[in-house]
Order: C-alpha cells, then structure tokens, then sequence
C-alpha cells in the first residue's frame, strides 16, 4: 500500500470491504421505506438511502456482486478513473468508465438494483476514492457476491470478465 492510499485509509477510516478494496458507512437514512420487491416475512422495510465511502489501490478489483433490491450510484472524488463492468439480467455486459474528466468518461455511474458489477483501476490509475449512493439503503441481506462458477453458468458469454474479477 503506497503512502498516499495508507494516508487516505486512515484519514477515513476503511476498512476492508469484502469484495475487495476499502470502506466506510457514511450515512444512513432514519427513514424507513417498505419495499415491494422484497418477499414477505424477511423484513420489506430498508431505510431510504446509504452512502460509503469506497478505495481502490494498486491492481485490487471489487469482485462481481450484486444489491438485489436496490439501486446503487458510484461517484468519484480523487483518482481514477474506474472501470465497471455491468451485467443485467437478460446477460447484456456493459461497460462504464467512472471518471472525473467529464470529456474521457462519466462523473457518476449507476447500477440498477439487481444487476451484477465489478470494479478495478482504469490502467495508469494507483487509487480511486468514491462513494457508492444505495436507495433503498444497502443491507448486507440483499449483498449477493457468487463463485465465478455460479456466474459462468448463468453467463457463459462472459466467462473470461467473470474469472478475471471474482476472487472464488
């Protein structure tokens, strides 16, 4: 870890995510939403929104995951750019580039709830802070990150993206 990600570590205090890089919690709503699309019995209230602060460094990724629910919105506020690699649900791959350059890229990305993700470094890129914005809040209950062979079933199309960013 290099001066510059150590000091940005500890000035906010990550820790690290389990998907890969580092993060904190920064907000949580105290509004309480019911949400429709989570089954009865297992809790249909989620607060209104989260936010967290999100680091990658060096050649770290953020493994594919999904928020079942939820829709997520990364923004950047130094470094970068990154890369994300987007799978819906009719298993369409799309690619975002999370930049603050606003002719090279886009100054914030979102992820429609239930759709498969990862992130890493833009090459030339040692770190990017951003925050991830989750409405309905994020909920680890709804946090789904897979073996690669469980999403290669699923999208054989993409198996090569799919091994190369999940870490089992």
């Amino acid at each position: 870890m290099d001066d510059a990600v150590k000091r940005i570590v500890e000035r906010f205090e990550l820790v690290p995510h389990p998907e890969g890089g580092y993060f904190r919690e920064v907000y949580r709503s105290r509004t309480l939403l019911r949400h429709p699309g989570i089954p009865a019995g297992t809790g249909a209230e989620r607060v209104a929104g989260t936010l967290i602060y999100f680091l990658l460094s060096g050649t770290d990724f953020s493994a594919f995951h999904r928020v079942r629910f939820s829709d997520e919105i990364w923004h950047l506020y130094a470094g970068g750019p990154v890369e994300l690699n987007l799978i819906d649900s009719a298993g369409q791959l799309m690619r975002r580039r999370l930049t603050s350059d606003v002719f090279a890229g886009e100054p914030t990305v979102l992820v429609p709830g239930g759709t498969w993700q990862s992130a890493r470094l833009a090459e030339g890129a040692r770190f990017a802070l951003g925050g991830c914005s989750v409405a309905p809040g994020f909920e680890f209950e709804d946090f789904e990150m897979p073996p690669a062979t469980e999403l290669i079933e699923r999208f054989p199309q993409h198996a090569d993206i799919i091994r190369e960013l999940t870490r089992r």
